[in-house]
This record gives structure tokens, sequence and C-alpha cells, in this order.
């Protein structure tokens, strides 16, 4: 019997804090991990993962990760197999592959309704066709059948992502935790080798890189003061841990980076980043805080209630002379903490302690009336932050009702929301927050507790441009996304995106307020003529306006209106939505039967031809590093503590700068005989590596 796929794609949003605090721990191990194959359905088995490599190539905030995995049946006879694997939040799957018969399957992304038709019409014939669907927000699966008696089955998956970047640390997190049901059983730990290396290449200087998540179990290489490198590798191991990589930025005057790309015969793409510096700023007045605790029944799932009690905990903490706060928590119903706004002090903290220990997850859940309870908390001209903190599973029929408050606030509230877990409505949070000008994150147990608290706590009390618009002089630039400018936050970057016609000279202008003063942003861009070598903006843009487009429509209650031009998108950009769908088909001849258009297989093209231009670049930085092990006079390896940098290595194409940016330099002292020793255990893994790629 040839080889059965079907598909079915759900996104697992599990993202780092980007304004939120995390813990120091790690979630509980779970009962399965991200990328299993679990055997289920009427024959059953055990699937293990016999090799997990996982390659990230950051390249100024945009990270592009590959997932290769082989999966043996351990059973002697033949099984059918549901794959799952956890999407970061934000993140567009650009490639996926299966390899059936000994040659590697890519599909191509079509309107969702036709796709199932198609892959129904090979069902009686037992064709070769894959169809991949996202159905909600939360994971995708895909099912294979057979998997004969002790066959392998290899699986490639590359997806890219926007990295959220808070108080300039910008954090990497690789899910592994999935919480799909079988009735077969689950592969919870490692039985080969599995790797995880993220290159982290950037225009603004790093200073430091880490791993919140497992301190000791990277190796940091610190190549160039724009270039370092976190690599780890075991063998069998438990599968249920999310991997946390941060590295910090240093900090630069307030200013605007420029990243361009212009495919052949197709207008432009530019990416601009606007990031708030350490310019004076005085620190507004005390504030008032609602924690608005989420305790339904769905928070009992892995140890979701445990980390947002942490995480209101360590907020607390860190609150300030003037400000006030309360606890509401809700199911079906809201509880006060006080009932009404309390002065921060050492017996009010105890209180809130104690009384966040006594939650306990059950129920259902009412958010609406939580919201009401913390608005009335509003005392003018006192501003007044609302912090959610919930995995935002609520009805569904309420989404329309919750958008609304947001909108109906009282002019000094903002909602700010924390989504945590694996299982959360990201959509939902997200929007929230923006109708409010404030922000969502979500939360990973691997970060930094103490630093994602302060960080928080500075966004909130320190001025933020808002009334931000942006003019473009030349080049014709249309289709800007967002259309309108959300506040800039102290620390965290706004990127914006769009088309142009026109190459050449531009001039890019953002203007805003900052304490009741204007402030504007300028950089000289020069729009290209052709440009190959940061595609991934391109991608970026699609999601973006999808993204926008579908939020747009669930606030009017219709996605009628929107639909059409999401399936443009998405099979012009290989992006899986609820109105798209991955098929997989045989070979060419049969895309070509149905009048499918190889886009994603063009585009995939491109895209690896781009991520090996930057690979051979990054390999020419390691060398260098390498060579002057013995004779150089900065760090080359270090571990994840304080990190100098050496000489400022500038590899090419750089994005665009404005003036606004002076960049600092930074010197370091000699390697002393443990950073030989380390610098030798980084260039043995770095062979290593070049060994298999051979392979």
């Amino acid at each position: 019997m040839r080889h059965l796929l079907s598909l079915r794609r759900r996104f697992r949003f599990v993202g780092a804090a980007a304004l939120a605090v995390a813990a120091l721990g790690l979630l509980a191990p779970a009962s399965d991990g991200a990328g299993l194959l679990i055997a289920e359905g009427g024959l059953g088995g055990v699937l293990e993962i016999k090799e997990h490599d996982v390659r990230v190539t950051v390249n100024n905030g945009i990270a592009v990760t590959e997932v290769f995995q082989v999966f043996r049946n351990t059973e002697n006879r033949q099984v059918e197999a549901l794959y799952t694997f956890p999407v970061p939040k934000g993140a567009s799957v650009a490639d996926f592959s299966m390899w059936i018969d000994g040659r590697e399957m890519v599909g191509e992304v079509v309107e969702k309704e036709r796709a199932r038709q198609i892959y129904e019409s090979y069902k009686p014939r037992r064709k070769d066709p894959g169809l991949l669907e996202q159905t909600d927000y939360k994971t995708f699966e895909m099912r294979i059948f057979p998997i004969g008696a002790g066959a392998e089955q290899k699986v490639r998956l590359r997806y890219y992502q926007e990295l959220d970047v808070d108080d300039d640390w910008a954090t990497y997190v690789y899910p592994l935790a999935t919480t799909t049901q079988s009735r077969g059983r689950v592969a919870s730990t490692q039985a080969g080798k599995f790797s995880l290396t993220v290159d982290a290449k950037s225009e603004v200087p790093i200073v430091r890189m880490e791993s919140p998540s497992h301190k000791d179990g990277f190796v940091i290489a610190n190549h160039s003061e724009k270039y370092f490198q976190a690599s780890l590798e075991t063998g069998r191991g438990d599968l249920g841990r999310d991997f946390v990589v941060a590295y910090r930025l240093s900090r630069p005057k307030s200013g605007i980076d420029v990243l361009t790309s212009k495919p052949p015969d197709d207008d432009g793409y530019l990416c601009l980043t606007l990031t708030a510096g350490e310019e004076p700023a005085e620190p507004a007045s005390g504030a008032d805080y609602a924690f608005v605790l989420d305790v339904s029944g769905s928070m009992a799932e892995t140890s979701k209630l445990g980390l947002s009690r942490n995480a209101i905990a360590a907020f607390s903490d860190v609150l300030g002379e003037g400000d006030r706060f309360d606890i509401i928590t809700f199911n079906v119903a809201p509880r006060a903490l006080f009932g009404g706004l309390r002065e921060v002090n050492a017996d009010t903290k105890v209180q809130a302690a104690r009384f966040l220990a006594s939650q306990e997850a059950r129920g259902g859940t009412d958010l609406r009336t939580a919201i009401a309870a913390a608005y009335r908390l509003a005392e003018a001209p006192r501003t007044l932050n609302v912090v959610i903190v919930s995995d935002g599973l609520t009805n569904q029929r309420d989404r329309t009702t919750l958008l609304e408050m947001s909108r109906a606030r009282p002019p000094t509230a903002r909602l700010f929301c924390i989504g945590v877990g694996s299982e959360v409505n990201r959509g939902l949070l997200e929007q929230l927050a923006e109708n409010t000008g404030g922000l969502a994150s979500f939360l990973s147990a691997g970060d930094d507790f103490e630093r994602q608290a302060q960080a928080f706590r500075r966004k909130v009390t320190r001025p933020v441009a808002s009334d931000l618009a942006l003019a473009l002089d030349g080049g014709d630039v249309y289709d800007v996304e967002p259309p309108t400018l959300p506040p800039l936050y102290h620390g965290t970057p706004l990127r914006i995106y769009a088309r142009y016609r026109k190459p050449g000279p531009a001039k890019a202008t953002v203007r805003g307020r900052i304490g009741g003063k204007d402030v504007a942003w300028t950089a000289d861009v020069l729009l290209p003529k052709r440009k190959d070598t940061d595609p991934e903006i391109e991608r970026m843009w699609a999601c973006h306006r999808v993204d926008r487009l579908l939020k747009q429509a669930d606030r009017t209650g219709s996605r009628e209106a929107v639909a059409g031009e999401i399936v443009r998108l998405g099979e012009a950009y290989s992006i899986a939505t609820e109105h798209t769908s991955f098929i997989v088909l045989e070979n060419d001849a049969e895309y070509k039967r149905w009048a499918i258009d190889r886009k994603g297989s063009l585009r995939l093209a491109r895209d690896r031809e781009a991520n090996q231009r930057l690979a051979r670049q990054l390999e020419a930085l390691r060398e260098k590093a390498v060579a002057k092990i013995g004779r150089q006079t900065g760090p080359v390896v270090s571990e994840p503590a304080e990190t100098g940098s050496t000489s400022a290595n500038r590899s090419q194409p750089a994005p665009q700068r404005s003036n606004g940016f002076h960049l600092p330099r930074f010197g370091g002292g000699p390697v002393g005989p443990v950073g030989i020793v380390v610098a030798a255990g980084v260039v043995l893994a770095e062979w290593l590596r070049r060994r298999k790629a051979r392979r």
C-alpha cells in the first residue's frame, strides 16, 4: 500500500515575552514533545525520534528556523501516525517536506475548499497527495499511513518569525511542549541526537548572549560584535521543555534602520525599524494597576496558573512609590483581593502573595465581567493599566463583545495582555491590547523573570512616542503595514513594512509626540532595482497584511469582504491560513493538470539561495574568529555571562541606517586559559558541524 498523507494545520503560539514577566524555571515536562509522530488509529504503536536537528539563522531580528527530524517505527508491524509540530506565535511556515518513497515532496498553497476537493479526488486511487489545513490558531497536524515495521520517516520544516525584542533583549524560543491527545503512545524522549544552533547576525552590535532556560547547556561564541552563536547538542533527553536563547543589543540613540528587497518582475519591499534610544526622559508619575488573572479550568494545563501567579508576583515586586494596585481573579465571575486600589507596601504585597497562592484553576471563563470590574477602578487623571494574564480561551461568541469593551474603556485606561502557555488565543489578546494603545506578549517559562518584570515596568512608567505617522518622499510607496502606527515603547522596536514601485533615492520620516513635544526621525533610503539578499521581509509583509485583515474582519463579525485578498496573499507567499491550505502532489505533471502554479516552489528556491548566501558570510566570520585564537585582542568564545565584543566586522549587504544612530564600539581583554579551552571546544564543534554538512 502506498503512503497516504492527510495534513491538518493548526498553529500553536509559544512566544518569548515582549513585555511580560517570565519564570526562571522550565515548564513541567509534558507528556509529549514538539515534532512528534504519534502512532494512533486502530493500529496503535510507538514511534521514536532518531534525529532532531534545528538550525536557526537570525538576520537583523527576523529568524529562519529549519527543523530536520527522523522518526522510526519501533513496532514489528505497520502503523498509522499523527505528526504534530508547534509553531511559535507570529511564525509563517514557508517550507514543509515529507520523504515519500525516498524522495522529498514540497507543497503549494491554494484556496482551502479547492485544496480539499483535489485531495479527496486522489483518495480512491490511493495516490500520494498531502493536505495541510489550518483549523484554528494552535498547532498543525499531519497524518501518515502506513509506516512500515522498523521503517524511518524524514520530515523537514522551515518557518519565519520576527523575534520579540524587549528592553533591548531579543529572545528566540524553540517550543517543545504540545498537548496533542492520541489513542496511541507518545515518544516523550529523544532516542537519538538533538542539536540546536542559533546564528544571530545584527547590524546593531550584540553585547551579550545567554540561554535563560538552559544556562549550562549552550556554548556561546562571540565571533564579532555583529555575530554571536549559540550551540547545544545532547543525546537522549526529555522533549517537554522549551529552549530559550536571548541576546542583548547595544543601546543606540533613537533612529531608523532600513532593509529592502526587490525580486525580478515585481515591485519592491522595505522594512523600517524604529528604535527608541536612551534620550533623557522623565519617568511618569505614580500609576494604578489592575491585575486580571484567569483561574478558569483551561489554566490548569501545563502549569499555566503557576506561571501566571509567578508573573504577577514578580511584577508587583517592582512597582514603585506612588503606585496602587488590586488583583482580580475570574472564571465564571470576578473576585477582587482588595475591592479597590491600595498603595504598594510590604503589607499589601504579603496579602497579594497569599491571595495568589490560594487560587485554583477550575470552572468556565467570563472575561467580560472581569474587565468591567477593572474599569471601575479608573480614577482620572491617573493612568489605569489593566494587565490581563490569561490564555484567552474564552467563548467565541464573547469575542465581539470583548473587542467592543476594549474600545469603550475609560479614557485613562490601557489594556496589556499577557498570554500564558502553549494553548493561547493570541489573536484575541493582541486585539484587546492594540485597541487601547497597550501591548500583548506571551510567556515562556524559560525566560528571565526579574528582567522581564523590570522591562514591563519601564514601559508603563516612561513616556512613549504616540501619534506616530510615517511619510516617505520618493519611491511611490504603497500598502504600508500597519497603516496606523501604534505607540513606540522604550526597548521594543517598531517595524513598518511597505511596497514600492520606483527604485531610487527616498527619505523616510516618522513623526510623533513624546511628553507633549513633537519629535521626528529621518533616514535616507536607496530603493534598489534588484536585491535578493533579504527575501524574508517579503513574506513578513504579507503575513502582517493577512493578520491585519483577519483582525479587521473579526471586529465586524464577518470575513467575507477580506477572504479574496487573504487567498491571493496566501497563494502568492505560501501562507496557510483559515482560507488557504497546502496541497502536496506527486509530481509537476499533477500540479499542471490541476492548473496550480509553482509559486511556492519558485519562492522556496529563492529563499534557499539567500539563506545559503548568508550561511557563507557567517562561515567566513567564524573562520576569521577562529584564526585569531592565540593572538586576538578580545574574546572569541565566552560563557553566557558578561560578554565583550571584538572588532566591528561588517557583513554585506548591510541595512541602511539613519544618522540618529551612534553605535558604540567595545573592547575586550586577553583570553585566559579557560577561554582557550572553551575556544578549542567550539573549534571542534564547528569541525563536526561541517563534517555533518558534507554528509
